[in-house]
């Protein structure tokens, strides 16, 4: 377990190409709808041609929403990236009843993870320098592509003068920024973490970057399909409300599901080719903090990039873990709806799978086109299906061999 102090999930949020907070994303996941679609990337004059892939962008008009909500304009000095973060947390914290609450200032922290920061800050400044041979670019520039950027705005927006700071470690971002959240919990740091991640790098460059490496798919995101053939680009941010029991408990808020533990590794190898044994062992550190080798069923939201590499692994690793009880577990990808976020991707895929857990719903995996013979696993295909478990397992597992897993139980 997490040793000392219970961790409960009080508040979520979540935007994404699916929809603008966290109930419209649980609901298309739900329902098998998807949000990849061709996108067209124009990198501006003096860039090449503009091109065409498959990407899940967030719909224009969550800015302006938010805005509206916070009363103020936040826009002109943050990157898109940021305005990912903040958007959910907002949702978040509403959900959980903590917005303006006396909590939120010396007592509470925030732990947000993103990969790469304000790419479309970046990119459009250096059009101006390089392209146009402009000596001045956007007098925010650097506070607005810093990747503590999206922490710093949800601590300021909500006066929170706890711990504050980001994590980026590429994939795993933001299963980091949840793990770390809760360990300041338990630290007697903090008694509340708003923890999550966001990315905004479907940009003209950095989807270049991303095709050199052959990481992209031709076609949308097909986990553990055959045929699959990489992942697909997306965008968004997602948040979790992290408290203590006792503290929830006092002040009467209903928790929502139990944060029961992690596990952290490194496979220190290959910057871009998973090993077996790293995701091994931090499936099975969470599994020992979440008793999951002990639950009849377990909710299983997988990495599930729709690579060929990853997803073999991933499947394998699974196996090694739970043996031939891994087919009593439902097992779910959810980046076959909202892409890949990169930095995002665990915290969204968390707030997906914890609306599941508590409905008793497992989505589908969507755009599968038939088993591969090398997963043996119980995938939830075709429409959502009812399921008993108790228990959730996360995984992240990203570039450079850093691997985390994160361990829920129902309430």
């Amino acid at each position: 377990m997490t040793g000392g102090r219970r961790i409960v999930v009080t508040g979520l949020g979540a935007v994404s190409a699916l929809g603008p907070d966290a109930p419209t994303n649980w609901a298309a996941a739900r329902d098998g709808v998807g949000g990849i679609a061709m996108a067209t990337f124009d990198g501006g004059q003096h860039a090449p041609d503009p091109f065409v892939l498959p990407a899940a962008k967030v719909a224009p008009g969550y800015a302006a929403a938010l805005e509206a909500r916070m009363g103020r304009k936040t826009s002109g000095m943050l990157d898109a990236f940021a305005l990912m973060q903040l958007a959910p947390a907002f949702e978040a914290l509403d959900h959980a009843g903590l917005i303006g609450h006396a909590a939120l200032d010396r007592r509470a922290a925030v732990v947000v993870g993103q990969g790469m920061g304000g790419l479309e800050t970046l990119e459009k400044g250096y059009e101006r320098f390089f392209g146009m041979k402009s000596p001045r670019v956007h007098p925010a520039m650097v506070p607005k592509v810093m990747v503590s950027a999206a922490a710093s705005a949800v601590a300021m927006q909500f006066a929170i003068h706890g711990p504050v700071f980001a994590t980026s470690s590429a994939c795993a971002s933001s299963a980091h920024a949840i793990l770390q959240g809760a360990m300041l919990i338990q630290a007697g740091l903090a008694d509340v973490a708003v923890v999550g991640g966001s990315e905004a790098i479907a940009t003209p460059g950095c989807m270049v970057g991303w095709q050199m490496i052959q990481a992209l798919a031709s076609g949308p995101c097909r986990p553990f399909s055959k045929d699959r053939d990489g992942m697909t680009m997306g965008e968004g941010g997602a948040a979790l409300v992290l408290e203590a029991a006792d503290h929830a408990e006092a002040r009467g808020a209903a928790p929502l599901a139990e944060y029961l533990g992690g596990g952290m590794t490194s496979d220190a190898g290959h910057i871009t080719q998973p090993s077996l044994e790293g995701p091994v062992e931090a499936m099975r550190q969470a599994a020992a903090a979440g008793g999951l080798m002990e639950a009849d069923q377990v909710l299983i939201s997988t990495h599930g990039t729709g690579t060929p590499l990853n997803d073999q692994n991933e499947a394998t690793a699974l196996r090694e873990v739970f043996g031939e009880a891994v087919m009593r577990h439902p097992v779910i990808a959810t980046k076959g709806n909202h892409g890949h976020l990169i930095g995002g991707s665990a915290a969204l895929q968390a707030v997906i799978a914890l609306q599941g857990l508590r409905e008793g719903l497992a989505p589908p995996i969507l755009n599968h086109l038939g088993a591969d013979p090398g997963f043996e696993l119980d995938l939830v295909l075709g429409e959502a299906r009812p399921i008993t478990a108790d228990r959730l397992l996360v995984n992240a597992f990203a570039f450079g061999g850093l691997n985390v897993s994160l361990a829920f139980g129902r309430i």
